[in-house]
């Protein structure tokens, strides 16, 4: 299933639905993270200004993925310019 992320609240609404649906404390998604729980909370939270590299490790931690879509015909374009 694929979620349409437009802003950090968005991103933080679903990460904390998904700890819940797996019945986890933010301690304990924290600790599978190896993040600490303020940046949990914070995430959850929507704060737009926490770093990437923690970001997915939360998301692999909950068996998600980060994806980008819509951009490929940018890259293919600019691709064959170059040649």
């Amino acid at each position: 299933m694929s979620t349409s992320i437009q802003n950090s609240t968005d991103l933080g609404s679903l990460i904390r639905e998904t700890r819940r649906r797996l019945k986890l404390t933010q301690p304990q998604l924290a600790l599978a993270a190896n993040v600490g729980v303020r940046f949990i909370v914070e995430l959850e939270a929507g704060k737009p200004t926490l770093r990437l590299e923690n970001i997915l490790r939360v998301l692999q931690a909950l068996g998600g993925v980060l994806s980008v879509e819509g951009m490929d015909p940018f890259i293919v374009n600019k691709q064959e310019g170059a040649r």
